[in-house]
């Protein structure tokens, strides 16, 4: 590291190095300001409900479930749940 700072000072001058520190200072904010943006992009993106958890929901919706705060796992489970609730309720009526 040292190196680099000598052979630096001799390559720019003492006059020029602190305006070359403040460029690399500002050249890394931006980078690290435009690593967080794509980041916040990228988890925006997995965040997005896809096709199938929009029918997952609309399901449990028509099922009568409730769909607050519920993830479509969850949601998955109480319609086979409510499913096989019902399946068991048939076949007791029906006398099977």
């Amino acid at each position: 590291m040292i190196l680099i700072l000598i052979l630096a000072l001799f390559l720019f001058g003492p006059s020029k190095l602190p305006e070359l520190a403040r460029s690399l200072g500002k050249a890394a904010g931006e980078f690290k300001r435009a690593q967080k943006e794509t980041e916040l992009d990228i988890n925006r993106f997995n965040k997005m409900p896809e096709d199938k958890d929009i029918k997952i929901h609309n399901l449990a919706i028509e099922m009568g479930i409730d769909v607050k705060d519920k993830s479509s796992e969850k949601l998955v489970e109480e319609i086979r749940f409510k499913i096989r609730s019902k399946e068991k309720l048939d076949m007791k009526t029906s006398g099977v």
